[in-house]
């Protein structure tokens, strides 16, 4: 133990006091300098970008060996705003233009039906759905007649999440047209749809559908006019004519809502695809607003469409009446019977003399030997449905010529419309 103490004693010998606290002041000496003026040479710290360098996606440094590395930002500082404003193209201003004037006009439509359980009692079930448009501040709504087909109650609701119960003021099936009505509460401003021109529509015009397709409310889709002048056949087997076709997407649920232009008029009524699978295939038709306007007006004021009519019995011609007849066509209009001092008898169209019983589930007496209609104002009269269809736009007082076929040749006759009876 002595000999430790004695070489500490000796090692603590070699400096002195003096040199111990020299010896630290040069170190503190040393230290600052490397740490203020050799270090930062060595080390390159990485700053946040800011300012123009907001611009570059990385920084370099060169290494040791000459190299570039690529220091890359943080995730923090990945994505940075410019500014808080949007540029639209002007083909989306229109858009948002007219999806802002028409949405809240579009109404979703949803029918309840009675049906029969197990135990065959009335049940209510719920019905179809579709849409239709606001045409006037007191209620009344268009939309199609296969919308509320067989419907007991009728629901409407608006953009804002209210709902009415909705009556059905009139309905058209040769045009498949149907106007509701439902009753807001006092003071309540209604936004509505105007009705536009569709007699000036052109082929590849841009076309705008606002609906509700698959329950999706307000949902709009755009595309062009496709096609004009389409005569359309219909579930209910009647023909409209001068159809609108076009591309824009239609869906289940968009029946019955507008087809507008860029000005946010209504230029047709959305009434059906056509498609192999039920959905939209690229090929939809509407009623052409000249056609609706004509008949909401009506349907308004009188609850039916007041259209002029011949008055005589028709009968399609078939066929088999053709080769029973001996007749040498076999499409048309066979005029069974004219209405006594009606508009056909004034006008000279013939009826039928030889009395035959016809059918066989409902056999029925027609009169072979008449007229048959082969055409109305050059459009040409294959069936009845052709025949309705060619009648569907005009009113009684109207002067239609009448193209009939009689011992085999073609007589051209003018009749004047009657109005149509019943209510």
């Amino acid at each position: 133990m002595r000999i430790y103490n004695i070489v500490l004693y000796k090692l603590m010998k070699l400096y002195t006091r003096r040199q111990v606290i020299f010896a630290a002041g040069i170190s503190s000496v040393v230290v600052f300098i490397f740490s203020f003026f050799v270090l930062p040479r060595i080390v390159k710290p990485v700053r946040p970008i800011s300012g123009d360098a907001e611009k570059q996606q990385a920084a370099s440094v060169s290494s040791d060996n000459g190299t570039a590395e690529i220091l890359q930002k943080s995730p923090a500082e990945s994505f940075t705003v410019a500014n808080n404003s949007v540029t639209y193209t002007q083909d989306e201003l229109q858009n948002i233009a007219v999806y802002e004037k028409c949405n809240e006009a579009v109404v979703n439509i949803n029918t309840q039906v009675t049906g029969i359980n197990w135990f065959l009692e009335p049940v209510v079930e719920d019905g179809g759905s579709g849409s239709g448009s606001i045409i006037d501040n007191k209620g009344y709504v268009i939309t199609n007649v296969h919308v509320i087909d067989n419907a007991t109650k009728i629901y409407i609701s608006l953009s804002d999440g209210t709902q009415y119960e909705g009556k059905v003021v009139g309905t058209d099936t040769e045009s498949d047209i149907a106007i509701l009505k439902f009753t807001p509460p006092s003071g309540t401003v209604l936004k509505t749809i105007p009705f536009g021109d569709s007699r000036i529509l052109k082929v590849g015009q841009k076309a705008i559908a606002i609906g509700n397709p698959f329950g999706l409310e307000r949902t709009m889709t755009t595309g062009i006019i496709s096609g004009l002048g389409r005569p359309i056949q219909n579930s209910n087997n009647t023909i409209i004519r001068n159809m609108i076709q076009t591309d824009t997407a239609i869906n289940p649920g968009n029946s019955g809502g507008p087809l507008l232009d860029t000005s946010g008029r209504m230029i047709g009524i959305n009434t059906m695809i056509y498609s192999s699978s039920g959905n939209s295939a690229g090929v939809g038709f509407a009623v052409p607003a000249e056609t609706a306007q004509r008949v909401a007006s009506d349907l308004i004021q009188y609850g039916r469409v007041n259209r002029g009519t011949i008055q005589f019995v028709p009968v399609q011609l078939n066929s088999s009446i053709a080769d029973y007849a001996n007749l040498d066509i076999s499409s048309g209009v066979l005029v069974s019977e004219v209405t006594k001092n009606g508009n056909a008898a004034a006008a000279g169209i013939r009826g039928g003399t030889q009395a035959v019983r016809y059918g066989t589930r409902n056999p029925q007496i027609i009169y072979l030997g008449g007229d048959i209609i082969t055409a109305i104002d050059s459009i040409k009269v294959a069936s009845l449905a052709d025949y309705y269809s060619a009648l569907e736009s005009k009113k009684p007082g109207d002067v239609v010529t009448i193209t009939v076929h009689r011992a085999r040749r073609d007589i051209s006759l003018k009749v004047t419309l009657a109005e149509t009876s019943g209510t």
